[in-house]
């Protein structure tokens, strides 16, 4: 039980202290990425952009946008039902971005799921492309901290549930192959 509680506390602590960072360029940046991940829009036009740079890049728009679906149903409509979890308080949040907050559950991260497993699947296929959709992935988990609309560790599971969906939509080619010979 000690264990939980400190890992709770630290938990807290790390939201309060990356919620007050005070850099303008924090500031104005992040919220601006999380604007374009809202509702997947920045996915879908990484997706478009690979498309339209040949076969390998149509691969890993569709391997990253079928990974990103995965997560998306997994974080959303699976995790978030299942294990219900209040918003940071907004006393920890210093600035105004604490008042544009999902209702929803805070457990887990579904914009991180879905940024990492869409950056995860692409890199498996064109590891380049997936090294430059990670940077705005990692940018949009912090941003979830910062504003005060998750825990790291709700984020934390968001990216572990964004690697396993990547993971799953890669080996299932494999394992349907296994059964059905």
């Amino acid at each position: 039980m000690r264990v939980l509680a400190d890992l709770r506390e630290g938990d807290h602590r790390l939201t309060r202290w990356v919620a007050s960072w005070p850099s303008t360029c924090v500031r104005r940046v992040l919220p601006a990425v999380e604007e374009t991940a809202e509702h997947t829009k920045l996915w879908w036009g990484c997706a478009v952009a690979l498309s339209a740079v040949g076969w390998r890049g149509r691969r890993a728009a569709a391997s990253g946008l079928a990974s990103m679906a995965v997560a998306e149903v997994a974080s959303n409509c699976v995790l978030k039902q299942i294990w219900h979890r209040r918003r940071p308080p907004k006393e920890w949040i210093s600035h105004e971005e604490v008042d544009d907050r999902p209702d929803s559950s805070s457990f887990p991260s579904g914009h991180t799921a879905a940024g990492v497993a869409f950056s995860a699947s692409v890199a498996a296929v064109w590891p380049w492309a997936g090294a430059v959709c990670a940077v705005p992935a990692v940018m949009v988990a912090v941003e979830r901290v910062h504003t005060g609309a998750h825990y790291p560790s709700d984020v934390a599971v968001g990216a572990a549930t964004g690697l396993a969906a990547a993971t799953l939509v890669h080996r299932a080619p494999r394992l349907a192959r296994r059964l059905l010979l």
